[in-house]
C-alpha cells in the first residue's frame, strides 16, 4: 500500500457566511466521512487547519503573515491515506463532503525514501 495525501481547499466557512447551524451540519458530515475512512482502514491520519498562515520565503527568509491577498482560497486540512493507486483515492476523495462549496481536494503521492 502506498500512501497518499489529501489536500482540501476552499474558502473558509466563516467567509462563506455559513450560520452555526449549517457549519454543524458540515462538520457532522466531516466525522461522518472520516469514521467511514477509518473503519475501512483507509485513513491514517489527517488534521483541520487554522486560517492563519506564517510563509517563509527567500534566501533572506522573509516572514510573511497570510492569508496572502491572491489566494481566495486555503488549504484547509489534509487526510493521509493508504490505497494502492492515485485512482483508488480519487475514489475516497468522492466522499468529501465540501465539493458543493466550491472546495477541491488535491491528492499527492507521499515519497518514501530509501535510507
Amino acid at each position: 500500500m502506498k500512501e497518499f495525501m489529501m489536500i482540501f481547499v476552499g474558502t473558509p466557512y466563516e467567509e462563506l457566511g455559513l450560520s452555526p447551524e449549517q457549519m454543524q451540519a458540515r462538520m457532522g458530515k466531516w466525522f461522518a466521512w472520516s469514521n467511514k475512512m477509518e473503519s475501512q482502514g483507509i485513513a491514517h491520519r489527517g488534521e483541520a487547519l487554522h486560517d492563519a498562515v506564517k510563509r517563509i520565503s527567500g534566501p533572506d527568509r522573509v516572514v510573511g503573515d497570510g492569508p496572502f491577498v491572491e489566494s481566495k482560497e486555503l488549504v484547509g486540512g489534509y487526510y493521509i491515506v493508504k490505497a494502492e493507486s492515485v485512482d483508488d483515492v480519487v475514489e475516497i476523495a468522492q466522499g468529501f463532503p465540501d465539493y458543493d462549496l466550491g472546495s477541491s481536494v488535491e491528492i499527492r503521492e507521499i515519497m518514501v525514501f530509501d535510507q
